[in-house]
């Protein structure tokens, strides 16, 4: 038997039985549909992250409370207070390579203008957050060392922010009371692109001086970023940095550091590896349901064998081969799911954009993560659907046109 005819015998056979053949598909669509859903998530949002990362500077470092860690992505192990104000103090004074830095106190806190409210994120910098992080103003201004120094309060707005309270209306020389306490708005920060898991265009920057004294009562920073002269600087900067704050902490070895000191490049490196992580992890989770959709095309195939036995017979007793039968009922179960894997990154596609669209979330949504999900159906087709297509090779033709 050619394959062609082979092709449209099964065809044939698969619309005899329009609602069963649908109903399988179903499980095979769905499979393929979440696995390129999840694709388009992970790396939508490790897009997201690494366009991020790398719009601050490929001259920037980060230092972070606790132990270096492989793998983690913010701080390490240990003390998450050992880093103080006067150590950015002390490296704007004592490390040439560094041209500027800013420190970082940031949490979560409830925001309020008139009868309107937010929960956004609150960043306590000083006066060189703006050139630390290669953002701008778009409307009025950002606050100076004096406004830090005299811990006045004022706030510069994400445009996120102004959305949720503002709406409209102009926020500039308005104020707002974060965590009950009054605070001026003197400007808007420039839109920055992304969206991901986390809209970094929802925080409100305030001068550390006031998120530490006043909102939030810490004696330490989160973070301490910092800018070098230019990127062929950065390890004679980092180096710089580990000795000042080796010596500040009255720590010998390098073993015992209570900091550490990252690059942008060995933070993209590690949001790359994490989001590789998380993607595969989540297109596994989501393939799962696949191999369920596999399983419920094996069923019906050796139900389809138990009810075309005397058919089976029939072809041959009038000449059909072995490798005919087993061809035949092969190609059911792969355009079973090659029809449901098509249909399925339909889906997934679709999904995708929704998810986009309303949640705000980046996906993408790649050829490549198609074309493999619909050969991954392909595959699960001849997987499971080799032992039924075997079952109905090995059928003995006097034994099948008997069996009523």
């Amino acid at each position: 038997m050619r394959s062609k005819a082979a092709i449209g015998i099964a065809l044939t056979a698969l619309r005899a039985n329009k609602l069963r053949s649908a109903l399988t598909a179903l499980g095979v669509i769905i499979g393929v549909g979440s696995v390129v859903t999840m694709l388009a998530l992970g790396r939508g949002a490790s897009a997201d992250v690494q366009e991020r990362v790398s719009s601050m500077g490929i001259n920037r470092l980060t230092i972070w409370p606790g132990q270096a860690q492989a793998g983690r992505i913010f701080g390490g192990m240990g003390s998450s207070d050992a880093l103080k104000p006067t150590d950015v103090e002390a490296i704007l004074q004592k490390c040439p390579s560094v041209v500027a830095a800013t420190p970082t106190v940031n949490a979560n806190a409830q925001v309020k203008w008139h009868d309107m409210n937010t929960n956004t994120s609150i960043q306590g910098v000083n006066e060189s957050y703006l050139q630390v992080n290669n953002q701008s103003v778009s409307t009025g201004s950002f606050f100076s060392a004096r406004d830090v120094e005299s811990n006045r309060r004022v706030c510069v707005l994400g445009t996120a922010v102004i959305e949720n309270l503002f709406g409209k209306n102009d926020p500039i020389g308005q104020k707002v009371r974060i965590n009950n306490i009054p605070f001026q708005v003197t400007g808007i920060l420039k839109q920055m692109s992304g969206g991901g898991f986390r809209d970094p265009n929802d925080v409100i920057v305030i001068p550390v001086s006031v998120a530490m004294n006043r909102l939030f009562g810490r004696d330490y920073v989160n973070q301490i970023a910092v800018t070098a002269v230019d990127n062929k600087s950065l390890d004679e900067a980092r180096d710089e940095i580990t000795a000042v704050l080796m010596r500040r902490h009255r720590i010998k070895s390098p073993a015992d550091m209570d900091f550490n000191v990252r690059t942008q490049t060995e933070i993209l490196d590690t949001f790359s590896a994490t989001s590789r992580t998380l993607t595969i992890l989540l297109a596994s989770i989501a393939a799962v349901s696949l191999l369920v959709g596999g399983i419920g095309v094996m069923n019906i195939m050796l139900v389809s064998v138990t009810e075309r036995t005397r058919e089976i017979g029939i072809r041959k007793a009038v000449g059909a081969k072995r490798t005919d039968i087993l061809r035949q009922f092969l190609i059911e179960a792969v355009s079973l799911c090659i029809i449901g894997g098509v249909t399925g990154a339909g889906i997934g596609t679709g999904a995708a954009k929704l998810v986009s669209h309303f949640a705000g979330w980046r996906t993408m949504v790649t050829a490549d993560s198609i074309i493999v999900a619909c050969l991954f159906s392909a595959a699960v087709g001849i997987g499971f659907g080799l032992y039924p297509a075997q079952r109905a090779a090995k059928l003995n033709p006097i034994e099948a046109l008997r069996y009523e």
